[in-house]
């Protein structure tokens, strides 16, 4: 029954007794760490993002990487602390809301539902896209995208239902092939052009427009890391969440940091340092594995689709675990709080996901055809588009977690307050995050990218609107906020 004080506008809180809770200490730390990296999906995010990140930053993107890889790390140390203090599934929600109140968290839950599912929509659309484009090009078939894209969006859901140690493993292993075959190309383009290896791409002075072009490109080299957090909303069923969720954010950057530092070299090495040229190709690692491999460059597309698969599966697991902590604190209708009592897998929180986010690539493509074009939509454009928008979202969340931070420690555990790692690096990590916001938002980019900022603060008052009235109507709203800790008894 719903808690006193709830009305119409109060989505009812968790059952009466016990809250449903998913299987805790079923996961370990490379588990969550791989999950992690999977998230990321370093294939799929390289692949279709780097061309336009070495167009911004020229030759030396990969220092853009590597300054992209510090400011990911310094997120990472507020998501480890956080952790480390409150675990929780609702991750960033929870954190933001123990700090402001129930009114930021019922914001946050919205922001963060709205952009995940924004953005993973663009990776559900990639997937059956990059499956179109594998098979047109070795065998000149070219079934439409959306076939492919709803076979694979059907499958990870299905791997997910069966219980988050089984998706977790398969998105592990998916995560493994694809860095295998990023590994094994780079090496071999390095090798093949060993001959004109420079250590350009290294220096500054090789950062096209100097720091007006590392900070252009900086936010495409920190799109290139989301995900980054996925660890913290499996705290609830991992090994001692308060140690592994933060050493497992913090291996994943290191390791994704150096990897595409990797792929980032052996592809404009792979070009002769021509950034012109690889902007003008469509996938560039791509181009990089014909020329290096030729026939065997098969492998580089198959890591392309290991790459989706493993985002699909990692990315809705624990993003859809966001909104099902919502739900079971009331932040959110409590139908996304159900568990499944045999898996203990949020069935109804997954499902939802995953269906809203075909739904707005319905809608996307609904708008293409009736647009001025009149054409159909291209999903790696959609993923580019649908990606911004999310992260735009997405990076405000971040925010509020960086200064919620400080002001956590200092109120609620004040014996364990540092400088450093609770002021210091927060405040640099919002600096971080300012950068790519002002650049995703800034004013004269072309459409549709420039409604998208319009878009986000539409949705930025209409969240706190719609908390405001919600807190309102259910005081004991403010009670439930993180109160299921994810290592409790």
């Amino acid at each position: 029954m719903p808690h006193p004080g709830a009305g119409p506008l109060s989505p009812p809180g968790p059952a009466d007794g016990a809250p449903q809770r998913l299987r805790g200490g079923v996961l370990g730390m490379a588990d969550i760490a791989a999950a992690t990296m999977a998230n990321v999906g370093p294939a799929m995010s390289f692949f279709f993002g780097f061309a336009f990140l070495a167009t911004t930053a020229g030759v030396a993107s990969p220092l853009t990487i590597a300054a992209a890889g510090v400011a990911v790390a310094l997120l990472g140390n507020t998501l480890a602390e956080f952790s480390r203090a409150h675990p929780s599934a609702g991750s960033f929600i929870t954190f933001v809301g123990r700090t402001f109140g129930p009114v930021s968290a019922v914001t946050t839950a919205l922001l963060a539902a709205v952009g995940y599912i924004i953005a993973m929509a663009g990776v559900v659309s990639i997937s059956g896209g990059f499956v179109q484009i594998t098979l047109h090009h070795y065998t000149g078939v070219d079934l439409p995208w959306i076939i492919w894209t709803l076979l694979l969006t059907g499958l990870a859901v299905v791997l997910m239902l069966r219980g988050v140690v089984v998706s977790t493993k398969w998105a592990g292993y998916f995560f493994g092939a694809e860095m295998l075959v990023l590994v094994v190309v780079s090496v071999a383009a390095l090798v093949e052009h060993r001959g004109a290896l420079s250590f350009d791409p290294f220096l500054p002075s090789r950062i096209s427009d100097g720091f007006k072009g590392l900070a252009a490109g900086f936010p495409l080299a920190v799109y290139l890391f989301i995900g980054w957090e996925n660890s913290a909303a499996l705290a609830e069923e991992t090994e001692n969440p308060r140690r592994n969720v933060g050493r497992a954010v913090f291996s994943s950057v290191a390791i994704m940091t150096v990897s595409y530092i990797l792929f980032a070299y052996a592809t404009v090495t792979g070009f002769g340092y021509d950034v012109n040229a690889l902007g003008d190709s469509r996938i560039p690692f791509i181009e990089v594995a014909d020329d290096t491999l030729g026939a065997l460059a098969f492998l580089a597309y198959l890591g392309g689709l290991t790459s989706t698969l493993g985002v699909l599966i990692a990315g809705i697991n624990s993003q859809a675990r966001l909104v099902f902590n919502a739900g079971r604190e009331g932040l959110l209708p409590s139908f996304f709080g159900y568990v499944h009592p045999t898996r203990r897998t949020p069935n109804n929180a997954i499902v939802t996901f995953t269906a809203v986010a075909l739904l707005i690539i319905g809608g996307w493509g609904l708008g293409h055809l009736l647009g001025p074009g009149g054409g159909p939509m291209n999903p790696v454009v959609f993923f580019t588009e649908s990606s911004t928008l999310g992260a735009i979202l997405i990076l405000l969340v971040y925010l509020a977690s960086n200064i919620a931070l400080p002001l956590y420690y200092r109120r609620y555990r004040p014996q364990e307050f540092r400088v450093v790692r609770h002021l210091l690096l927060p405040a640099v990590g919002t600096v971080a995050i300012l950068v790519p916001l002002y650049y995703l938002a800034k004013p004269g980019q072309p459409a549709p990218y420039n409604w998208f900022p319009y878009a986000a603060i539409a949705t930025l008052l209409a969240a706190v609107g719609y908390a405001t009235l919600l807190v309102r109507r259910d005081p004991a709203l403010a009670e439930r906020v993180g109160s299921i800790v994810a290592d409790a008894d």
